[in-house]
């Protein structure tokens, strides 16, 4: 893994926050739900009270961590994250990262409503196939013990050059479009859904790209989802539009009770509502947030900047611009 710090002498990795282990502070709110948290990423490193740290493990040693200086949205610096082609062969099981993770000892509640924002930028070349590409996500803990993986109840994800935005629960009723049920396609407010009975999982997509129909992205979300519901206010802004400023409501609800919200650049985007997440034998109490390039075995570099990383209990907490929606 490489570490680097702008034109500063390199950062032992202690300093970087690569150890999941170290306080965040000396007194921590009774539910960790209600941190506030921020990092601006201009110290060169993880501020200690952010929570943030970069997940040392074998998928990860290839990634490159910058802290830079030269581009930023806000403020004075950002984080670029870099995965390298680390895979023996394209057709080989395994995954490229360079992800920052939530410490644990920050990590909220499954059930309780957390928001967040963070500014991103897609480096050029964007890629414009229909690989598995992931910017950011939150998932639910997974214990040792767990039978079967479990995908991210809500990624933001990078479909052929294009944005979008997906929540996943156990699988749930779908039908095909043009099916019996739906010969004319989904109904008002139901989510375009990818049903993967053998994962036992249903993938729904709940935000596209501004200029963009459900024909640009994969033809796999060809079904319909009604207990995902989706109020699409807007659309997200391109891929290529430059740094993007994300506000994001996480509350997982795998018994119907799930609500996220979207915003992009104080711009309300969408409000889903319904059967979001996972619940069964080998998972934890907490979700938790990660976000840097995640992938398929590739052929070149990938590189995501980030930037004005924050968390807190309420809209107000995290919004930059816009106004947040009414709860």
């Amino acid at each position: 893994m490489l570490l680097r710090a702008g034109m500063k002498a390199a950062i032992p990795i202690l300093a970087l926050g690569l150890s999941s282990s170290q306080p965040v502070s000396a007194k921590q709110p009774a539910d960790p739900s209600d941190l506030v948290l921020r990092d601006s990423f201009h110290d060169g490193q993880f501020a200690p009270g952010s929570g943030l740290f970069y997940k040392d493990n074998p998928e990860q040693r290839a990634g490159r961590v910058d802290f830079q200086q030269r581009h930023v949205a806000t403020g004075r610096a950002a984080v670029t994250l870099t995965v390298v082609p680390a895979c023996r062969s394209p057709g080989e099981t395994c995954s490229e990262r360079a992800e920052v993770w939530e410490r644990p000892s920050v990590l909220a509640p499954y059930d309780r409503p957390v928001w967040y924002g963070f500014s991103m930028y897609l480096e050029d070349p964007l890629p414009q196939d229909d690989g598995r590409y992931v910017m950011a996500q939150w998932k639910r803990e997974i214990l040792p013990e767990a039978k079967r993986d479990y995908s991210p109840f809500l990624a933001l994800r990078l479909y052929r050059g294009r944005l979008g935005v997906t929540v996943e629960t156990d699988l749930i009723e779908s039908f095909p479009v043009g099916g019996a049920q739906r010969p004319d396609g989904c109904r008002d407010g139901e989510a375009r859904a990818l049903s993967r009975p053998t994962a036992r999982q249903t993938r729904a997509l709940v935000a596209i790209e501004s200029g963009a129909s459900p024909s640009n992205y994969p033809a796999y979300f060809d079904s319909c989802a009604p207990g995902i519901t989706v109020i699409r206010h807007a659309d997200l802004p391109s891929a290529q539009q430059g740094w993007i400023d994300f506000v994001i409501r996480s509350q997982p609800g795998p018994d119907g009770d799930g609500h996220v919200e979207i915003i992009a650049n104080g711009v309300h985007i969408a409000t889903v509502r319904g059967h979001i997440g996972h619940r069964g034998p080998g998972l934890g109490q907490n979700q938790y947030f990660k976000f840097g390039p995640y992938r398929a075995p590739g052929h070149r570099p990938w590189s995501v900047s980030y930037g004005d990383f924050r968390r807190g209990p309420r809209c107000t907490d995290v919004i930059r611009s816009g106004q947040c929606p009414p709860q």
